[in-house]
């Protein structure tokens, strides 16, 4: 199977349903970013911490359906879509990792160990994805529950970034104003 097919030259890709839209248009934006994130998050993976690893195959593979979910403009009962499950295991995640770690007093500089540092930058980029989602449910029908787990993704992100530091003895820096 060749990898290039020449379809998209002229500056137009197929959706889920073969429909030809633009590759600017507000679908494409929404998961293309979701993609930037997914390998943002592939490039943080390993952590050294093997707990927080299995949970970002598991995002990475959500990710995967959120794309199908954005790429799909009609989809039937039994394409994969993101459910209210996947926003809750998202929550129990945090809340496991959260009684590890200290409250927070004030916000936090991004950063600290590599693992860590990658995490918070996959969340600034997980909330562009989330721009980008609404920006395009502003336009068009798309699944609630996906633009809903991309906020809790970006929520989640932050904590696993914040749980990766401390394990790796990097303290926290609030800034200064």
């Amino acid at each position: 199977m060749k990898i290039y097919t020449g379809r998209g030259d002229e500056g137009q890709t197929d959706l889920r349903d073969m429909s030809r839209v633009s590759k600017a248009s507000p679908r494409i934006e929404a998961y293309g970013t979701v993609d930037e994130l997914n390998a943002l998050l592939g490039r943080a993976r390993p952590t050294g911490h093997d707990d927080v690893d299995d949970r970002l195959g598991e995002v990475q593979n959500h990710l995967h359906v959120v794309q199908a979910d954005f790429a799909n403009p009609e989809p039937d009962e039994d394409d994969p879509v993101i459910r209210e499950d996947h926003v809750e295991q998202l929550e129990a995640w945090m809340d496991g990792f959260d009684e590890e770690l200290d409250p927070l007093q004030s916000f936090i500089l991004p950063g600290g160990s590599e693992a860590g540092a990658s995490l918070h930058h996959a969340r600034t980029v997980c909330r562009r994805a989330e721009r980008r989602a609404v920006a395009l449910e502003a336009e068009e029908e798309i699944n609630d529950e996906a633009v809903t787990y991309l906020n809790r993704l970006s929520d989640a992100l932050f904590v696993f970034g914040r749980v990766v530091n401390q394990r790796d003895g990097v303290p926290e820096e609030s800034p200064t104003y």
